[in-house]
């Protein structure tokens, strides 16, 4: 069924947070973004991890780092079967939690958050100033365009 209003193409969606927009990001180890997605903030996380593997340059990753909301026995099992290292942490309430978690690789994550900082800087982007998800892709693929071309500029 059609949501009301067409809004079917607008990637929103209520959560917890209110009415919002989830952006799942790709980046490289050093924070630098390769792809995104966008979907509404009911959305969960973990269905779109195999699609966030699929996306961007044609290149196997050797590692998978994540956060809790991408915590399922498939994603690991996904990462796994491509030959990528998977640094997914358990939930709290996950059954048979392996005693061994690679808490080094896992802090490469904050390179991650810091580029999801540098991308709410841009207040297009953290007020979701535009309705339809084609315009929001187009603001936020510009906002990570400029984050990637100030990262590699060194003058």
């Amino acid at each position: 069924m059609d949501a009301p209003w067409g809004q079917r193409h607008h990637a929103l969606g209520r959560s917890r947070g209110g009415f919002s927009t989830k952006i799942h990001l790709k980046s490289d180890f050093d924070g630098r973004p390769i792809a995104f997605h966008l979907t509404g903030g009911e959305a969960g996380d973990s269905p779109i991890f195999k699609l966030l593997l699929d996306l961007g340059p044609d290149i196997t990753p050797r590692a998978a780092l994540a956060d809790k909301g991408y915590d399922a026995k498939a994603n690991r099992a996904i990462a796994r079967a491509r030959g990528i290292a998977s640094a997914i942490p358990f939930k709290y309430n996950a059954k048979d939690r392996p005693t061994f978690f690679p808490k080094a690789l896992y802090r490469g994550r904050a390179r991650i958050e810091q580029c999801f900082g540098k991308l709410k800087r841009f207040k297009r982007v953290a007020l979701r100033c535009e309705k339809t998800e084609c315009g929001f892709a187009a603001i936020v693929a510009l906002a990570l365009s400029f984050i990637l071309i100030k990262s590699v500029h060194t003058a």
